[in-house]
């Protein structure tokens, strides 16, 4: 799969250990709007996805991830690569540990019927929200982009 970007805080330069956590997220596009997981809480949108268990392939845990998440059923035959994320900064909760994950994107498709969201704590408490957004209404305006 082919590497999108880095994002690398380089703000790690004491820690002692890392923690690795990869994650798979789902681009679905209907319409010319993009499913987007929209934090009602925090009001930031991201891809549908999530984390890579161990023992699971980035392509099962984008279809457990997306069902989840935002209720998107994918359909499995619909999925093609798109590229990786790789992410490089200090832990947000361990000041001694480098937090580093590959986040893998991946075109597809869903079925039109939703299911039920099983959302963890931290996701119910952020108020998960499945929603199609057009790119230029989650785009920051300090982004630079027309």
């Amino acid at each position: 799969m082919r590497l999108l970007f880095e994002m690398d805080k380089r703000d790690y330069a004491d820690c002692t250990h890392s923690f690795v956590r990869n994650s798979a997220r789902s681009i679905i596009i209907r319409d010319g709007r993009v499913a987007m997981v929209h934090s009602l809480k925090y009001d930031d949108y991201k891809f549908p996805g999530g984390g890579i268990h161990p023992g699971e392939a980035p392509v099962e845990a984008l279809i457990r991830e997306t069902r989840e998440e935002a209720g998107l059923v994918v359909i499995p035959d619909s999925i093609r690569e798109y590229g990786y994320v790789h992410r490089v900064q200090r832990s947000a909760t361990d000041p001694t540990e480098i937090f580093v994950q590959d986040n893998y994107y991946f075109l597809c498709e869903a079925w039109e019927a939703l299911v039920p969201q099983q959302l963890d704590a931290y996701e119910a408490d952020e108020h998960f929200s499945l929603t199609f957004v057009r790119p230029q209404d989650v785009i920051p305006k300090t982004a630079g982009l027309p």
